[in-house]
Order: C-alpha cells, then structure tokens, then sequence
C-alpha cells in the first residue's frame, strides 16, 4: 500500500515541478475563460476538485486563464457535457468514468466489479501507463483526458429492505449509471437493473418509482439519500474514476505552457479530492446512521462476488489486453 501511496505522490510532485517550469511567463497570452461543468452539488468532491483546480490553473497562469465552474448539471447532464466538450460548447469537466466509457468502451474496464481491493490499488493502475494510455485514447474521440480524480467505492441503497446477499437483492428496482457493465452488474446480482441519468434518478426516488441506487458515500450523504433510503450495504462493488476532460476544440486553442499547468493542475486537483474523499467518508456514514438509515458493514462479500462471474465471462475480451494487464499489475 504504501509504495502505491508513494508512486502517486511521487507523479503528483513531478507534474506540478513540469507545471512549474512552464508556467514561467504567461505575459503576452491573451486572457481566456474555460468553462468547467459538472453534474452533482457544491458538497460533493468533484466541485471541490474543481474549486482545487481552479485556484491551481489561476495562479498559475498569472490570472490568464479564468475557469468559471458550471455545478448541478446546469449545462446538462454528463453524456451531453461530454458531447458538448466535443463540439466545443463546453470546455471542460469533471465527469464520472461510467458515462466517458460510451465514447472510449476500453475505459469501463475499471467498473468491472471487484476489480480494486483498495483505492490505493486503484491509484496505482490508474497514475500509472495503463490509465495514461486510456486517457490518450479519448483525443480519437476529439476529448482530452487529463487526470483521474474519483467517484469511489460504489455502495448501495435502497428503500425496502436490509441487503446481505444478492438474494435479498431480488426483484428491487436499482437505478444504475446508463453503462451496460452497471446493467448487467445488478441483474446478475438480481436487481431489476434500470439505467437513467442522475437528475431523473433523483426525481424516481422521491416519487417511489425505483427501489434505490448505488454510489459512494460521498454522493449518497451529500444529496440527502437517507431521506428517501432506509438501508445502504456497504458492498463496495465498483470502483469509479471520475475524469478531468477537456474537449479538443479548447484544449488546442491553448499555449503549450497553459495546457502543461492545466495537466499538472488536474493530477494536483485530482490527488487532492482523494485525500478528502478519504477523511470525509467516516463522518458521512456517521452522520448518515444519525439521520436513521441502517448500514450493514459486512455483507456476504464472497457470495456477491460469484454472482458477477458472468460479468467478466461476457465483457472480458471486449477491453482487449486492458484486463490481463491491470489483474497482472494488481499482484
């Protein structure tokens, strides 16, 4: 664990050393504004990864380049941000990986479920080649993948009852993220696996229409689940990476020395909402146990786990050599 925490710290430092350097003078760079959006609340950790890389880029691009940030999916939700970004009418955003991996399938790879044992692990594969050279691969697709920030451990909620196993899973209506290894995740569990975007899910949950949903704690304490969510398992099922990414037709409007600090920011921004993410999720379950929602911390862990066979079975060879690769790296 510790050589993961140290590798990741060690590009952390040697970014923000490149950033440095070619910041040096942004003196005749004409003044430019990138708007940055994203889909959840000011509590959630991807506005505080974008505050972070905001003050970042500011600072070091001596005010030249302005990030103005877009919360709360006001410029739409993230297929269309991500849609946008290709188009240039949106510059920016920080965006789940879920949504990013209909443009470039080989980016679900890392949702495939109980693939990382820990976040450090995660870390590890994703600052390392394997997760550089999936970001390489959205510029094919006209976007610009700078750095993995996170969503997290994803965990699950629901209205009705306590879940175990995944046969207390059976027949509940799960709102997933619209990613067919999500869809198939859940009813492989048993779920009656319903893909929507987020804004719809939220609405669905108030109204009784779906069961629940599954997120990390983070999304599931700032947007107020237990107020429609009696139970959460702390399944732990997925691990997320959400992206920084930028469409081309903003990034290659930039001086390379902006878009050196802009990398570097992004690593920064993204290392640091880790760290957060990390201190934050105890007291979020506290206060999530406070406000009356029951937490089972130790599901049947195993028994989940064989139930998502299947899953590997039918998507393995569909991310090419990106499977074999990471379960290699993991060792």
């Amino acid at each position: 664990m510790k050589t993961f925490a140290r590798s990741t710290l060690a590009l952390g430092i040697s970014l923000a050393l490149v950033g440095a350097a070619n910041a040096a003078d942004f003196a005749d760079m004409d003044p430019v504004t990138l708007r940055l959006a994203h889909v959840v609340n000011e509590q959630d950790g991807f506005h505080i990864a974008a505050t972070k890389f905001e003050e970042l880029v500011e600072e070091r691009t001596e005010g030249k380049v302005d990030i103005e940030i877009y919360p709360n999916a006001t410029l739409g939700d993230e297929r269309t941000l991500l849609e946008g970004m290709q188009i240039g009418t949106v510059d920016m955003g920080v965006i789940t990986n879920g949504p990013v991996a209909n443009f470039v399938e080989e980016m679900a790879v890392f949702e495939l479920p109980f693939l990382f044992p820990s976040p450090e692990a995660a870390y590890a594969v994703l600052d390392g080649p394997i997760g550089q050279e999936l970001l390489d691969k959205l510029s094919e697709v006209n976007l610009k993948g700078m750095a993995y920030a996170e969503r997290g451990f994803r965990n699950l909620t629901n209205s009705e009852r306590a879940v175990n196993s995944p046969e207390d899973l059976d027949g509940l209506r799960i709102r997933v993220m619209e990613n067919p290894v999500y869809t198939d995740t859940f009813r492989e569990l048993g779920a009656n696996a319903i893909p929507m975007a987020w804004t719809e899910a939220l609405t669905a949950m108030q109204q009784g229409t779906i069961d629940g949903q599954e997120n990390p704690v983070n999304v599931i304490h700032s947007f107020n689940l237990d107020e429609t969510q009696n139970y959460m398992t702390l399944s732990r099922h997925t691990y997320a990476p959400a992206i920084f990414v930028m469409g081309m037709p903003a990034w290659s409007q930039l001086p390379e020395n902006a878009q050196e600090v802009l990398l570097a920011a992004a690593q920064e921004a993204a290392e640091y909402e880790r760290q957060v993410n990390a201190e934050m999720e105890s007291e979020q379950l506290q206060a999530l146990r406070d406000a009356g929602m029951e937490i089972n911390d130790t599901p049947d862990m195993e028994a989940f786990q064989a139930a998502v066979v299947p899953v590997y079975e039918k998507y393995g060879e569909q991310f090419g050599d990106y499977l074999p690769r990471i379960q290699e790296a993991l060792k």
